[in-house]
């Protein structure tokens, strides 16, 4: 009992330390995309301030999506959606450089990285590329059908041996679904129905993953869910705030962006709960589009141009660091890349 209550003592001011960290680390660096026909990737430091811009050579176009760029290390995944490819950015001592144009079966709306692979979501598919180091196989080692596979695809994540993938549905209830990976990561089989889904789900949409946990918003019934091992084990209500769309994890704080209600929510995960203990943790100044974390930083774009960079402490406070107005209003996905310790 002894070393646990000395670990839940250490673990806040860690936090804390973490936080300040980020805070004055001039390596941490926040990435967005502008999604224009000619696609550029948007490179911020931590004060909100713009400091690189670089051509994806494709074109944008992706909406109603969450995930849409992705950071693994000092590599960055951009997909662009009107164009059928994916850009690959390695950062080195002068920013960001165009290192690969990865090319995809249908057109790509949401990346993630895991398992030696590269996933990338399509409108229809989903599909698995081989890395090889910093390099990542244009050709795909695997590709599945998604279950609706009517467009509506807006986020993937990685689990231990399967994917987690959400589809809001373009005529009918969307779907969450899973695919399992093969012992060397590859896509493989059909894609399957999550069970458990609460009744009538109105447009799955953004979702998180930690070790064996998947959280995953059902954005437009106003809530969030918890899947485990294929299956819904809880469902928690967005209380006054409307349409939970993305979701990102800070230790056992879950924060969600919620769009209309231009706002995060504060939430509290453990073992098989959520629960809400902050409904409007922070305000924002349009309806947010993506949210990530990573360094004690929690970075929030929204549909009126804005990036909104917080802090958070040990309790889960946000607090507001720099908002930049230098955005597109169509930018798509938002990431935090840490410098190399």
């Amino acid at each position: 009992m002894k070393k646990i209550g000395y670990f839940s003592i250490l673990v806040p001011f860690l936090g804390a330390a973490v936080a300040l960290q980020a805070d004055n680390d001039p390596s941490t660096l926040i990435v967005t995309a502008s999604n224009a026909t000619a696609n550029q990737l948007l490179v911020f430091n931590t004060a909100g301030k713009p400091i690189q811009m670089v051509s994806t050579q494709g074109k944008g176009g992706a909406g109603g999506n969450a995930g849409g760029i992705e950071a693994n290390g000092n590599l960055v995944a951009v997909v662009n959606f009107g164009s059928q490819n994916v850009s690959i950015f390695e950062r080195g001592n002068n920013g960001f450089q165009m290192k690969q144009l990865v090319p995809t079966v249908p057109n790509p709306v949401s990346v993630a990285f895991g398992a030696g692979h590269l996933y990338i979501l399509g409108a229809t598919k989903v599909e698995s590329h081989r890395m090889f180091g910093s390099s990542v196989n244009s050709n795909p080692d695997g590709v599945v059908n998604l279950l609706l596979a009517d467009k509506s695809a807006a986020q993937v994540g990685v689990l231990p041996n399967q994917l987690i993938i959400t589809e809001k549905g373009a005529t009918t209830t969307g779907v969450i679904e899973t695919v399992n990976l093969v012992s060397d990561g590859a896509v493989s089989g059909i894609a399957t129905l999550v069970t458990h889904i609460p009744p009538d789900p109105l447009a799955p949409f953004g979702l998180v993953t930690r070790g064996n946990d998947a959280y995953v918003t059902i954005a437009h019934s106003n809530e969030i869910t918890l899947v485990r091992n294929g299956t819904v084990l809880t469902v928690t209500g967005s209380g006054t705030q409307n349409a939970p769309c993305w979701l990102t994890l800070v230790g056992p704080f879950l924060f969600s962006s919620n769009s209309p209600s231009m706002s995060i929510s504060r939430y509290a995960v453990y073992g098989q709960k959520i629960v809400q203990d902050a409904a409007v943790a922070a305000s924002l100044m349009g309806d947010p589009t993506d949210i990530a974390s990573g360094g004690g930083l929690v970075a929030v774009i929204d549909g009126s141009g804005h990036l909104s960079i917080f802090s958070v402490d040990e309790d889960g406070n946000l607090m507001l660091l720099q908002t930049a107005s230098t955005i597109p209003a169509v930018a798509n996905g938002v990431a935090i890349v840490r410098g190399e310790n």
